[in-house]
């Protein structure tokens, strides 16, 4: 494949990795540390980094990280729970990655992770997820999953459009829809609005289908609860196939047009979302490319990382194609009780650092990364959320496994 194509479309100049980026070979990517466990995930996943690009590239590339503010540490510092200076960073370079941040609790926005996806507008929240040899896992053949969640980033109930059971603006809306629509509520419930956009919906799509081709994918499932919610899911699953059709039509097929042998097209399919949770686990090789609407997606990821080793294997990205902006994150919580104690396990953000090289259009530092990885636990060097799972186990810290993976490489 050539290194830079052109795409037709609203989307820019695709890359082997389909970011619209130039990268130099010196680069400056901001990160935020993350709070909880934050700083020792983040010091085993930069060593890790740094020590998989000077294998890689021998000096010819480096990176210089760039700390920036956000979460408790940022609030203790500054008063702010995410400063606009850190906002400003993140959108002149770019592409950064964080560790966890926490939410906070009565004050201030309902989540900084879903404040920096909505206010950069990171569109595809990118899941990569597949068995690494040695892992444990709950399921027979584990092996079988090898996905790619694509989630819509921005709408549906994350979009947080609420109101609170017994508030005053709760009882209008409530009143407005009854007297508007007929709609019988009861007047003592919380409402919320479900936004799904064509917009949204198309871009989203757009992009799992673009992915899915540039990477050689068999196909991409439409994920939805359009059977009960029809305007929403059920358009979400219309304007996918319309994107398949009008924009892809030389390139993709439908099941119903092909019964199932799509003849070395992508094949386009549609599955319901609760049908969607069984099938992921009685038939994972039946899929590849997932795309979803929000809370559809936030189940599926966790489900299948359940499969894999759990979500501290899970790697994640959140990404504009169309500006190229990228912020890549570890996908699990603070977990608070582990702060400082150099114990859990830091797969998930090197693994999404490694993800966001790819991005970058760095393919070599993501497979030795990966390679690595597979072959420290294949070893059974693991931290202690797989070594209780697993027999024969050399339970590590931190820092210890990021250490034995380097020395892998």
């Amino acid at each position: 494949m050539p290194e830079r194509i052109t795409v037709d479309g609203p989307d820019l100049v695709y890359t082997t990795t389909s970011s619209p980026l130039i990268v130099p070979d010196w680069p400056i990517i901001p990160y935020i540390e993350g709070d909880g466990i934050g700083p020792d995930i983040w010091a085993a996943a930069r060593r890790v980094l740094d020590a998989a690009i000077e294998k890689v590239y021998g000096g010819g590339r480096k990176v210089e990280w760039l700390e920036v503010q956000a979460g408790e540490k940022s609030f203790r510092e500054t008063g702010e729970w995410l400063p606009e200076k850190t906002l400003e960073i993140l959108r002149s370079h770019h592409v950064g990655i964080k560790g966890p941040l926490t939410t906070p609790i009565g004050q201030g926005m309902r989540s900084l992770n879903v404040t920096l996806r909505q206010v950069l507008d990171l569109y595809v929240c990118l899941r990569p997820i597949r068995w690494h040899r040695g892992i444990p896992s709950p399921i027979r053949n584990p092996h079988h999953v090898n996905m790619v969640i694509c989630r819509e980033n921005t709408e549906d109930v994350y979009a947080g459009l609420e109101l609170e059971e017994g508030s005053r603006e709760a009882a209008r809306f409530i009143s407005f829809l009854a007297d508007a629509y007929g709609w019988k509520i009861r007047p003592d419930s919380g409402v919320g609005v479900k936004p799904i956009s064509e917009t949204g919906s198309k871009r989203l799509v757009r992009s799992a289908i673009r992915y899915a081709l540039y990477n050689k994918r068999r196909s991409v499932t439409i994920v939805h609860k359009g059977n009960i919610m029809k305007y929403t899911e059920g358009a979400f699953r219309t304007w996918g196939y319309e994107v398949a059709k009008e924009e892809f039509p030389g390139e993709t097929v439908t099941w119903e047009e092909c019964g199932g042998n799509p003849d070395g097209k992508l094949l386009i399919q549609d599955v319901i979302a609760d049908a969607m949770l069984q099938q992921v686990l009685t038939r994972p090789v039946n899929f590849d490319v997932i795309a979803t609407t929000n809370l559809n997606g936030d189940y599926l990821s966790d489900a299948l990382a359940a499969q894999v080793g759990g979500i501290g294997m899970a790697p994640g990205g959140n990404i504009n194609y169309r500006t190229g902006h990228a912020i890549f994150e570890a996908t699990h919580g603070t977990a608070p009780k582990y702060t400082g104690m150099d114990k859990v396990n830091p797969s998930s953000l090197i693994l999404s650092g490694a993800n966001m090289f790819r991005f970058l259009g760095w393919p070599e530092v993501d497979d030795l990364v990966e390679d690595a990885l597979e072959a420290t636990i294949d070893d059974r060097i693991v931290t202690y959320d797989l070594a209780r799972l697993m027999e024969g186990a050399t339970e590590v810290r931190t820092s210890e496994f990021a250490s034995a993976m380097i020395e892998r490489m």
